[in-house]
């Protein structure tokens, strides 16, 4: 591939806009200096705020749009109106037309999914994308399918999002065959719904080159990095992104209001102040902030709208290791081997029919 990554920002999207993409831009620049930016947005707000980062300007072009996605947009609102001019579907677009190699934005969530689907439509054989994130553990990190795409899901959907999720594992933390567990409420194997069960049969049939399939997880397994990719539909996968967010703030109030109830706790929280900064490290969720879409003609991703410059940072860290890493061959590649759900239960059956007819 080429020698540079040619990342596109929709540099209006999110809650701060250019104030946080731009800055968060350089800071990645300057851990990949071979990174060169399409900036789409507002060009009167941008250009006076790309004079303070020279930097970043020399690897910059801006395409000035008139239109920016609001966080509050319909999907369909934003289709129908951002649709060809927004800034948002301007760094969509430069992916299909092969100008950009990744698109990156903090906007709506729902209207960057449903302007990506129609735009650079699903890879061949999948029915349905997956927003993957990366997820802090007790062993690392590890690799979340799907954290709100869509709702519900097939067997088949979660067998692909198995293999989709494995072949960005593989990236991310640069191991051959990633670990993979479908959440279930019980890890026995007559446990949960039919679509999951069916899921794991055929994973656990296929001997699949590009994963090794751990068996069904649960939700405290998530945080303790028992496998290396979890799979669920998107409902349970949102709830249980927003509920570890919120477990983390929570935590992070009862340590400062603990630290300022008495002298005695100050001086505490001053000799474990490393141990305090350890967490805190661990916890930031800028560290893990940007959802990758997989499943797509291109990469896309998704960052948090409220980060600060540090996070959207990671987001596009990752748009880069996605693009030079080149996952959407990954993707392909494991898909040509993908377990087909029922299809054990199919080539018995046919058996069947062939000797009744035979007989």
């Amino acid at each position: 591939m080429s020698s540079t990554v040619r990342i596109a920002l929709d540099v209006m999207g999110g809650d701060h806009g250019p104030d946080v993409v731009l800055p968060g831009a350089e800071i990645a620049l300057v851990r990949h200096p071979d990174i060169r930016y399409l900036l789409f947005g507002d060009e009167a707000r941008i250009r006076p705020l790309l004079a303070a980062h020279p930097r970043l300007a020399q690897a910059s072009q801006i395409i000035h749009t008139d239109v920016v996605v609001r966080m509050d947009d319909k999907p369909s609102q934003a289709l129908r109106h951002g649709r060809r001019v927004s800034s948002m579907w301007k760094a969509i677009d430069a992916v299909r037309l092969h100008e950009a190699d990744c698109a990156v934005s903090a906007g709506n969530t729902g209207a960057l999914m449903a302007m990506a689907k129609v735009n650079l439509k699903t890879m061949a054989g999948i029915d349905r994308p997956a927003i993957a994130c990366l997820w802090p553990t007790m062993c690392g990190e590890s690799v979340v399918l799907d954290v709100g795409a869509s709702i519900g899901a097939s067997g088949q959907h979660l067998v692909d999002m198995a293999v989709m999720g494995a072949a960005m594992a593989r990236i991310v933390f640069d191991i051959e065959r990633p670990t993979v567990g479908l959440l279930n409420v019980g890890v026995e194997e007559i446990k949960g719904v039919e679509e999951v069960k069916e899921a794991g049969t055929a994973l656990r049939e296929s001997g699949h080159p590009g994963l090794a399939y751990h068996g069904f997880v649960e939700g405290d397994d998530i945080g303790r990095g028992t496998v290396d990719v979890v799979v669920t539909e998107g409902f349970s996968g949102n709830i249980a992104l927003k509920t570890a967010e919120g477990t983390a703030k929570q935590v992070a109030d009862y340590l400062r209001a603990a630290i300022n109830r008495s002298l005695l706790a100050k001086i505490g929280y001053l000799l474990a102040r490393g141990a305090f900064n350890a967490l805190r490290e661990k916890l930031d969720p800028r560290k893990s902030n940007g959802g990758v879409f997989l499943g797509l003609n291109g990469v896309v991703i998704k960052s948090h709208g409220g980060t600060d410059a540090e996070g959207f940072a990671s987001a596009v860290d990752i748009g880069y290791d996605m693009v030079r890493y080149q996952l959407l061959s990954r993707i392909a590649a494991g898909m040509n081997d993908r377990p087909r759900v029922g299809a054990r239960a199919g080539a018995a059956a046919s058996a069947s029919a062939e000797l009744q007819v035979s007989s």
